[in-house]
């Protein structure tokens, strides 16, 4: 349902429609890798390790 609205969304012919996907996808990989998961990675109980 969410990915036909994008597919209906995006202008232009198929082959510029992928390309557009495609390039949103990694815009989304580059701002969770760049702003998201830095952020919440104090957060995150596996960063509180202890050996004995």
């Amino acid at each position: 349902m969410m990915y036909g609205w994008l597919w209906r969304a995006l202008p232009g012919p198929t082959p510029v429609r992928a390309l557009l996907a495609v390039v949103l996808v990694l815009g989304v990989v580059a701002a969770c890798f760049t702003w998201v998961f830095p952020a919440i990675a104090p957060l995150m109980p596996f960063n509180d390790i202890t050996v004995d």
